[in-house]
């Protein structure tokens, strides 16, 4: 039924449905419309009421994957979006971007594992890819049939590396050309920083009379706001570098943006430096540090090192969580790389054969022993 309401004789309709009754305006004062909007709204709920869906092609993989990320990203970290934006974009994207998403098969899926794993992409590095493609399909209710054809890469469980002190000592030579490189190193390898967490610094986490150190966000709860006391090597790097920027303020962040102001020469462009925003990377610096000192690692094996040391130096257990933010003995375990050097002194420390016992008048002397009982024997100090 139509009818007309109000000053400004709108159009209204009424009927119905399911046995209730759909009362709404058409918003509009032409009858013609109200009759097509009357038809398109019963036909609509008639659909749902029958549980009738309208078929239609799956998206392309490249509109389904994009819509998905931009969804995520509020629920994402910071860290994992980036990661997830560059699987896309760099890999999955140019590699089916253009097919429909129902066209996607276990088979296609494994052809793309073999062609990413002949081009060097790690176990680790593929099964981000996977989750982000797994993702993308489990949105469109696509991923159940072909979770039985498609398997993981095995990851290594200790993929990590502790640097011996050669290499370290070389790879901090390598970074001494380039400042800023050579100061986030020296921060990595003496305070079990991660890159994200060193990156991200401000100036007002960092208290140069206290020698303190206060972390900000981190990957993980217990790393979130832990306090870590500046040793002389990353004490020393801190105060060299602060010296770039005498009028930093506690909101600055302690590497900042800095995309073609050359921050590592004497003379940078301060028009392009801007506190207000970390840094990005320093991946090209680090790249070109590996390659001129001939070591092949990644920075997140300073971190590794660094607990390495403190595990050899015999520093406790909750000292060291308490230091690297570990919330269990396991991710402990992980990080620490007890080094052949370190083995070999402790056997070696061992090694020595152990005095004999002797209850020889020569060599079981009392030390609170008075002048002139040399002799005093065995029994008597039983007795």
């Amino acid at each position: 039924m139509l009818y007309q309401r109000g000053k400004e004789k709108t159009w209204w309709y009424r009927f119905h449905i399911g046995g209730r009754i759909i009362h709404e305006s058409s918003k509009s004062t032409s009858k013609t419309v109200a009759r097509e909007a009357e038809r398109a709204r019963r036909r609509d709920l008639e659909l749902k009421y029958n549980k009738i869906e309208k078929r239609t092609l799956p998206p392309r993989f490249e509109q389904a994957a994009t819509a998905w990320l931009e969804g995520e990203k509020p629920h994402l970290a910071e860290r994992t979006h980036d990661i997830y934006e560059v699987a896309l974009r760099c890999h999955l994207i140019p590699a089916m971007g253009s097919w429909l998403l129902c066209d996607i098969t276990g088979g296609e899926i494994k052809a793309y594992q073999a062609k990413r794993k002949a081009a060097g992409a790690s176990p680790r590095t593929l099964n981000k890819e996977l989750q982000v493609l797994r993702q993308v399909l489990k949105r469109h209710k696509l991923w159940a049939n072909l979770q039985g054809e498609v398997k993981l890469e095995r990851e290594s469980e200790d993929i990590g590396k502790a640097l011996t002190p050669d290499e370290e000592a070389g790879l901090l030579k390598a970074c001494a050309s380039n400042q800023l490189l050579e100061t986030a190193v020296s921060i990595a390898l003496n305070t079990t920083l991660r890159k994200n967490e060193i990156r991200l610094l401000r100036w007002g986490q960092i208290d140069l009379f206290k020698r303190i150190l206060t972390v900000g966000k981190s990957k993980t709860e217990g790393g979130t706001g832990r306090e870590i006391p500046l040793n002389p090597p990353a004490y020393a790097a801190l105060i060299k570098w602060v010296g770039r920027f005498p009028k930093a303020k506690s909101e600055d962040y302690v590497f900042p943006s800095c995309e073609g102001a050359r921050i590592d020469t004497q003379n940078p462009d301060a028009s392009k430096i801007d506190p207000s925003w970390p840094i990005k990377s320093w991946r090209t610096a680090w790249r070109t540090a590996l390659k001129a000192f001939g070591l092949n690692v990644r920075f997140h094996d300073l971190r590794h090192t660094c607990i390495t040391k403190l595990s050899e130096g015999q520093a406790s257990e909750q000292t060291i969580m308490a230091i690297a933010g570990h919330l269990s003995r396991r991710m402990l375990e992980h990080y620490s790389h007890i080094r052949m050097a370190a083995k070999r002194a402790a056997l070696d420390a061992i090694a020595a054969a152990p005095k004999q016992a002797s209850f020889g008048a020569e060599c079981n002397q009392n030390r609170n022993q008075l002048p002139g009982d040399e002799k005093v024997g065995l029994a008597s100090l039983l007795n």
